[in-house]
């Protein structure tokens, strides 16, 4: 990983304004779809789809600001797109770079299990037209009947419970795991899911997984904290100067399925909006001045939590946080940030070891 309107004036505008979109949708990664707009020359039109746009790719790179601001969620809904009947049949909706896509296809491919990839354009997200639910990751899942699984924690959490336990259905599964409204310190109601870092397993079935209650609570415990810290760090990170922003976004735009304008400005436009976007994200997260030392801090503290006697967390095979750590972090790969935490870090041996396991178990 990592490494319009018939004249011309009005082309420009629109493809401004699509760029424009594009960095909005790295301020907030799991914003929903803003109400459409009437303006007077197509080019307007597309300024409106413009604020969607420069919000789509920044999603890909991560997700740092952490807005969870959907208004409606449905965690079960049924697609257009319906999947042919099979035992566990997959397509996951994603951005290539955003962490908690990742996080899903390294869940997927440690597990072995086969999965079609629907790149989403972060622009017109025409992909994902089917559903309510506005944000990526989302998987289509066909295990007798089509279901839609939203959420990352939530996907891998569903996923792993079905595959240990053949007690419950799939659609039963994912009702343990209910939407839930709450409202954020800047007073807006949001969505989160319950349960979504539990699996929902009998007490046998938990003894043969988690044989000590304690091994239970250590992977809990860094799965959330990947989710709740460890990711604030990546558009901080990646975003840091002018120049690591401008090769953060020519990345977004080869892996992502942007137009050849759209591409151009997002890149551009996407890379100034986002390099003083990071700067808001230091602030909101608290992070020091020198945003590299919260990164290096926070990878030893991983280290540190697995230990020198265990080769993952998960003992001699990753467990759920190992995998949901090493979904974040491998966005960066081929940036500068990934680089310098091999480098200032004791990440290197365990993030290979990571590297080896999901390969094997994919071929």
């Amino acid at each position: 990983p990592f490494r319009g309107g018939p004249r011309a004036p009005c082309r420009k505008m629109a493809a401004g304004g699509r760029a424009w979109a594009v960095a909005a949708a790295l301020l907030s990664p799991w914003r929903l779809r803003a109400p459409r707009r009437a303006y007077g020359c197509g080019a307007a039109a597309a300024g409106g789809a413009g604020r969607r746009a420069l919000l789509g790719a920044a999603f890909a790179l991560g997700g740092g600001a952490g807005l969870y601001l959907a208004a409606r969620h449905r965690l079960r809904e049924h697609s257009a797109a319906e999947l042919p009947a099979g035992n566990l049949q997959l397509t996951l909706y994603q951005y290539k770079t955003c962490p908690f896509c990742s996080k899903v296809r390294a869940f997927l491919d440690y597990h072995g299990l086969p999965y079609e990839i629907v790149e989403v354009n972060p622009i017109m997200r025409k992909e994902i037209k089917f559903s309510t639910y506005r944000k990526v990751p989302i998987l289509l899942a066909n295990a007798g009947s089509p279901l839609q699984l939203n959420d990352s924690s939530v996907i891998i959490s569903a996923i792993k419970t079905y595959l240990i336990s053949k007690r419950n259905s799939l659609e039963e599964i994912v009702s343990f795991y209910p939407p839930m409204k709450t409202v954020t310190e800047q007073g807006k109601e949001v969505f989160e899911y319950g349960n979504k870092y539990w699996l929902m397993l009998d007490e046998k079935e938990t003894k043969r997984v988690y044989p000590v209650n304690e091994v239970r609570v250590e992977e809990m415990k860094w799965r959330k904290w990947a989710d709740d810290w460890l990711v604030h760090l990546i558009s901080p990170n990646v975003y840091r100067t002018p120049r690591e922003a401008l090769a953060s976004f020519d990345y977004i735009v080869r892996e992502g399925k942007f137009g050849t304008v759209e591409g151009f400005f997002a890149k551009y436009m996407g890379a100034v909006a986002m390099f003083f976007v990071s700067k808001r994200l230091k602030k909101r997260h608290h992070l020091q001045d020198n945003v590299r030392e919260d990164l290096y801090e926070a990878v030893n503290e991983w280290v540190k939590a697995v230990g020198k006697h265990r080769l993952f967390m998960g003992g001699n095979q990753p467990n759920l946080a190992d995998l949901a750590v090493y979904g974040v972090l491998r966005v960066m790969e081929g940036l500068e940030a990934f680089d310098d935490m091999m480098v200032h870090t004791k990440i290197q041996p365990w993030y290979q070891r990571m590297e080896e396991v999901i390969q094997k178990a994919a071929v």
